[in-house]
């Protein structure tokens, strides 16, 4: 019996140790067989990985960020790079040359050491110019100067400010202190002032303030719109704008004529002073 049993446990023992070694075959071929593929299937996979180099977003927004400064450039010389095969160009002097070939151009800069830049690219053939650094230097400050007289105006943002009449001194200096910055910055404030609770409040108190305010800003700002009733009389409201160039200019002309009659008045009081002085 207990022979029998011995048996029983060697033989399953040698079974185990099979299944074990079969089980391990199988596990190192797979680890070790390559993975079958088609060409079929591997051609795709290489195409989508040369597509997203190519429409790579770092490149576009490398390339996009080059041809805004490209572009931002007003003024510059192009140097060698001529895109078109015949030119229109003038020389330094601004005298027309005709029709020129871009290789003649090139060897007219190299000979009389100038730069070419593009004047207008909308005629047929694109009119070129042949000037010296100097002179790209100089058209430069020009086009700067120009651009600052002249600045590009987007569209005007209006602030909205609403308080009551019985604004404390402190809130009101603050409040004050924003439109401020708003009207520097070229913004119209639009005020709403609701009257106050206070019965012993004067009538024309939201006037005031109005006036006030405006006060802080001479030869700055001006009504857009004057004080007016709203909400059935509870509440006033005005619009505050910054002045414009033309204002601005007839502000301080009136403040220099002032200052000189202010000025002659004094003087001629002082004459007169001494007069009376020499005669007592």
């Amino acid at each position: 019996m207990a022979a029998l049993s011995l048996r029983r446990l060697t033989l399953q023992a040698i079974k185990s140790e099979k299944s074990c070694i079969r089980c391990l075959g199988k596990h190192i071929v797979q680890k070790t067989a390559p993975a079958p593929s088609t060409p079929a299937a591997s051609a795709p996979r290489f195409s989508f990985l040369v597509h997203a180099k190519a429409f790579s977003t770092a490149e576009d927004t490398q390339n996009e960020g080059k041809s805004k400064k490209k572009n931002g450039t007003a003024f510059s010389s192009t140097g060698r790079k001529i895109s078109q095969r015949i030119i229109h160009v003038f020389d330094e002097k601004g005298n027309d040359l005709g029709n020129m070939h871009r290789a003649d151009v090139i060897k007219l800069m190299e000979k009389e050491k100038l730069r070419l830049v593009q004047r207008n690219a909308s005629t047929e053939p694109a009119q070129y110019q042949l000037m010296t650094g100097v002179q790209i230097h100089q058209e430069r400050l020009r086009l700067r100067e120009m651009g600052k007289a002249h600045p590009k105006t987007g569209p005007t943002l209006t602030k909205e400010l609403t308080f009551s009449s019985n604004i404390g001194q402190n809130d009101l200096e603050t409040k004050t202190k924003h439109i401020q910055e708003w009207i520097k910055k070229q913004h119209q404030v639009r005020i709403t002032i609701k009257k106050g609770k206070n019965v012993d409040e004067s009538e024309n108190k939201g006037e005031d303030i109005f006036h006030q305010i405006l006060q802080t800003m001479p030869g700055i700002a001006t009504f857009s719109s004057r004080p007016q009733a709203v909400q059935g009389g509870k509440a006033l409201i005005c619009v505050l704008r910054p002045l414009s160039k033309k204002e601005e200019k007839a502000h301080k002309e009136t403040q220099e004529i002032q200052e000189r009659d202010t000025l002659s008045t004094d003087h001629g009081n002082d004459k007169e002073s001494n007069i009376l002085h020499q005669q007592f």
